[in-house]
């Protein structure tokens, strides 16, 4: 037989594109349009159903960047369609096939419901499935002209990412408002040559099914007639039957599919936007879910949720419905995709305990699984975490995007830092927007890491990013798939039941320990530092409030502990951990506002905080200590004197001084208290630090060297940092000025100041307290670089073999060798408070109130000793999509710990990042709890939240070691439970005389509820 492949491949091509697909739609009818231009932001409905309307014809431009113009839609269904399926079908001239950044609408009956939802792929809104001819329609149809910030491949900055910036041109042209008869034969046609087609051209050129699909087709369409398409329609898909019939291998690949639409919280819209998106979104899911039975429908982000619940209530009793009937399936249990590295090990609680809740509260259901496709990287104490909060199993999907290494499993036991192991699925589909074509279906196959051991995976199906979701299309094409030859097996089915057979399957799947590790988007660790500095600064301005509002709650008559305050404050700050918002990759206008939102909380926190201790009384000054961890050190007085003290953990103390041990002398450029001895150069690095304890050199180079590197990345400018960018920088070393700015037995420092750049001054005050090795650095930076990234490094004399980073609940550890491409790929990583590199005997930690990513490296000196070089990123200036990107003012301090070990490292953390609060308030009796045993870390005190009175307490092991020992809670106890993060008891603690007995695993992490006598 000769081979004809090429002929048949551009016949069917042709006759599919050019012939079957335009005769879709067999008739169609002009529907009458007016428009009203909504002045500013959104409006609601009855608004604009009140508005006036004037003609608007087709082909006419319209809606302003973020705009949104209402269009009144009106006409009648001809009695000559009588029995045929009618739809409406609008075109506001959509461009390309996303349906996330550009014209979308909503389509409402005129009294307010909303139908459906249009854009590039989802045109259609149902009218009759059997007209009778005669029905009227009218529809308000609410529009956005949402601008393309994608456009030009993000290869250019633009000004259309906040509102502020974006102008008034119109940016779509309205191209079509029909009614319209589907020919449902002809429809069918298309998806049956689609799917036919797609599955030949991936098969070998030597398998047989390839080419007996080929001849299937070029058989069929001999049928085709070219002048009546949907008269020959019928023939063609009989024609093809055997071919379509035809069922998959026994060992064919199972793939569960499970519809999604992944909508970003915010990224290049605003949130205001994506309420919007959800109701679109959600409108046409439900929409679905009453066509196809079979349908089934994961979504996450309970914030979403509570959107539609609160603007569109209608919406929302759809989606109670599916719920009932199984089609729509909440995931996650999560407030929002959150970002999988920045968020603190309290907020990463609080996303469980609010998402879970929420399900649980309005749908009678608790969500078995993390559903994160979209996180740029995952810490490794998300297990633990996992688990605590009722979890069995864990999905993500981007890490398919790592530059460098190929990640080897597909569905394997995630281990994390303390032990517990969860199970673990990551689609070798490779997306989250899945369509079911024919290349994905064989990519699936393809790359699955697990054959031989298990013979399954799952795919999210349906548009995504900016919403849209599953359509009809979709949905044909997994019926064809669900038993074809030549292809895996596609069921749609909740991912529950896929985990439950994976699972059973494969109960010995590979172990993977440690983080996720994303090899791309490094830079999401820096960029937008005040939108980062908002974020670390809420979480602990949250801690301190729950701590006081407890302790006035429990030691002030008539004090009501803020439930509502802080539910609400925390799902602000929830919301903004979006793996868009918090990792910086959105458009300006989402920078702007959560710096706004981020302020506020600070004000509210701060209120609550000054209210629970004025509750508690009139008295002397006195300090409070929100960490946990006993200090004793400089404070200032409002007069601006300083005096050190000394406070207990979590509790507070006379503002009484106490005299230095080791007080601070100041010679020129020299800072001494005893124990550390810090001389800054002639350029304003630090010369050396001599640890006077150790009696050795800290440094083995300029320490606190600010190197300025052009930093271009290949493509995704506020995501990515590439390893080139180390290849060409400048160092700080030009001084306008260097100061002696305080001298005094409590306090030295020294002011450097410099100019730089683009009109950039940074201005750092050295300080050095008495009875303290710690060195601050206090940064005041006006930062006006384009495509530049900003670094503060620290060369330490210390031969360390890795690196240890806070993350969430714990620390990893991380080599600073390259031996392998998987360390040489981790040139940028992330951290929380600290950093601490270390060689037995002696170590050093790097502290930070506000950065995350850093570096860490090593080189071998020609004195044969070795230099740990570890660098903090302050700030970049990327430019896409956000044009203005960290420009400006930012404040922020670190600080450098010599002689330190990781207890050490914790404590200062701690200390930095939650400054003694001075009050005239009375003393309480005694701190809410009190523990002792080393290692033994609490993280947040709180009343529960089920409001019965009860204290809930989180704590963890923090050094990377067992530990032993006692919580004293300060009021009397009549029981204790350990429980999940929900604070639902899972066993009884014992008491023994009033106190806890505690034993931790290394990072284990204990939720204790104390119920009060």
């Amino acid at each position: 037989m000769h081979d004809e492949r090429r002929r048949i491949e551009q016949r069917v091509e042709r006759l599919h594109h050019q012939r079957i697909r335009p005769a879709l739609y067999a008739a169609t009818v002009p529907l009458t349009v007016e428009a009203w231009q909504a002045p500013g932001e959104p409006v609601p409905f009855e608004e604009a159903a009140a508005a006036p309307y004037t003609p608007f014809a087709m082909d006419t431009p319209w809606g302003p960047p973020w705009g949104t113009t209402w269009f009144r839609v009106r006409g009648e269904v001809p009695a000559a369609w009588a029995g045929r399926r009618v739809e409406t079908v609008i075109d506001l001239g959509f461009t390309g096939d996303w349906p996330g950044n550009q014209a979308e609408a909503l389509v409402h009956l005129p009294d307010g419901t909303p139908l459906k939802a249009v854009n590039p792929l989802n045109q259609y809104v149902p009218v009759a499935r059997a007209a009778t001819g005669g029905e009227r329609i009218d529809y308000l149809v609410e529009a956005a002209s949402n601008p393309d910030i994608l456009a030009d491949g993000f290869a250019r900055p633009t000004p259309l990412g906040d509102v502020l910036t974006a102008g008034d041109r119109p940016l779509y042209t309205f191209r079509r408002a029909d009614l319209a008869v589907l020919d449902e034969e002809v429809f069918h046609l298309d998806l049956d040559v689609q799917v036919l087609s797609e599955l030949m051209r991936e098969l070998g050129e030597h398998d047989p099914r390839r080419h007996e699909i080929a001849h299937a087709l070029d058989r069929a369409m001999d049928l085709l007639d070219l002048d009546d398409i949907p008269g020959s329609a019928p023939a063609v898909r009989e024609a093809l039957k055997p071919s379509l019939s035809r069922p998959a291998h026994a060992s064919a690949h199972v793939i569960s599919g499970v519809g999604h639409a992944h909508i970003d919280s915010a990224w290049l819209w605003p949130i205001r936007e994506t309420k919007r998106k959800t109701a679109r979104t959600f409108s046409n899911v439900t929409a679905l879910a009453e066509e196809y039975d079979d349908f089934v429908f994961a979504c996450s982000q309970a914030q979403q949720y509570a959107w539609v619940r609160d603007h569109y209530p209608k919406v929302w009793a759809r989606i109670e419905e599916a719920v009932r009937k199984g089609q729509w399936v909440p995931v996650g249990g999560m407030w929002v995709e959150a970002d999988g590295n920045l968020p603190g090990g309290e907020a990463v609680a609080r996303q469980f305990v609010h998402g879970k809740r929420f399900f649980i509260e309005h749908f009678g259901i608790e969500t078995k699984g993390v559903w994160l496709p979209d996180s740029f990287g995952y810490n490794a104490a998300y297990p633990q975490l996992a688990k605590l909060a009722g979890n069995e199993w864990f999905l993500t999907q981007k890490i398919s995007w790592n530059q460098t290494n190929r990640f080897p499993h597909h569905t394997f036991w995630w281990e994390g830092i303390d032990g517990t192991r969860i199970f673990t699925h990551f689609p070798p589909i490779d997306t989250y927007n899945a369509r079911f074509s024919g290349e994905e279906m064989s990519r699936a196959v393809r790359n699955y890491a697990e054959k031989g051991g298990a013979t399954r995976s799952l795919a999210p199906f349906g548009w995504g990013d900016g919403g849209g979701g599953p359509t009809r299309e979709i949905m044909e094409r997994a019926r064809r798939l669900a038993d074809l030859e030549g292809s895996p097996k596609v069921v749609v089915e909740h991912p529950d039941e896929f985990f439950a057979k994976a699972r059973e399957e494969y109960p010995d799947a590979p172990v993977w320990v440690g983080e996720l590790y994303l090899e791309l988007h490094r830079a999401t660790y820096t960029t937008q530092a005040r939108t980062k500095q908002g974020n670390r600064r809420s979480e602990h301005a949250l801690r301190e409030a729950e701590l006081w509002a407890t302790t006035a709650a429990l030691h002030a008559p008539g004090y009501a502990y803020p439930y509502e305050r802080l539910d609400r404050l925390w799902k602000t700050v929830l919301l903004h951990q979006f793996h868009d918002i918090l990792p910086g990759s959105s458009i300006a206008w989402v920078h702007r506002e959560a710096e706004a939102e981020y302020a506020r909380v600070a004000e509210e926190s701060e209120a609550l905080t000054a209210e629970a201790l004025a509750a508690l009384g009139a008295g002397e000054g006195r300090v409070f200590n929100t960490s946990p961890c006993e200090r004793r050190e400089v404070v200032r007085r409002p007069d601006g004197s300083a005096a050190l003290v000394r406070v207990p953990a979590n509790g507070s103390a006379p503002l009484t001084p106490v005299a230095p041990q080791h007080p601070v002398t100041v010679e020129e450029r020299v800072l001494d208290n005893g124990l550390v001895r810090v001389e800054l150069a002639d350029d304003g690095t630090l010369a050396s630090v001599l640890d006077r304890r150790a009696g050795r050199e800290v440094l083995a180079g300029k320490g606190n060297l600010l190197r300025l590197h052009t930093d271009l990345p290949n493509y995704w400018d506020a995501w990515d940092v590439d390893k080139h960018y180390q290849h060409r920088y400048t160092d700080l070393l030009e001084t306008t000025r260097i100061t002696v700015v305080e001298q005094d037995p409590l306090i030295g420092a020294i002011r450097v100041v410099r100019t730089f750049g683009n009109g950039s001054t940074i201005t750092q005050t050295v300080t050095l307290r008495a009875d303290s090795p710690r060195i601050d650095f206090a940064t005041d930076l006006d930062w006006h670089e384009a495509e530049k990234f900003l670094k503060a490094g620290f060369p330490i004399d210390i031969r360390a073999p890795h690196s240890a980073a806070e993350i969430q609940f714990g620390h990893v550890q991380r080599p600073t060798h390259t031996n392998t491409t998987w360390e040489a790929a981790r040139f940028e990583v992330s951290g929380h408070r600290w950093v601490h590199v270390g060689e037995p005997g002696y170590g050093v930690a790097v502290i930070n109130d506000s950065t995350y990513g850093h570096d860490v490296s090593r080189t071998v000196r020609e004195d044969g000793g070795t230099t740990t070089t570890v660098r903090l990123s302050l700030v970049r200036a990327p430019r896409v999509p956000d044009p203005e990107a960290d420009q400006g003012r930012h404040r922020f301090t670190y600080a450098l710990l010599p002689g330190a070990d990781i207890a050490d490292a914790v404590a200062e953390g701690y200390a930095l990042n939650l400054p003694l609060r001075l009050a005239d308030a009375a003393a309480p009796p005694a701190p809410v709890v009190a523990v002792d045993g080393d290692g033994i870390t609490v993280e947040a005190v709180k009343l529960a939240d089920d409001r019965s009175g009860d204290v809930v307490v989180r704590l963890y092991e923090s050094r990377g070691g067992r530990a032993r020992g006692t919580l004293r809670p300060g009021f009397r106890t009549a029981r204790a439970h350990i429980t999940d993060l929900l604070e639902r008891p899972l066993s009884e603690a014992a008491l023994a005389d009033g106190a806890v007995p505690l034993e931790l695993r290394p990072f284990q992490i204990l939720t204790l509820r104390l119920a009060r006598s």
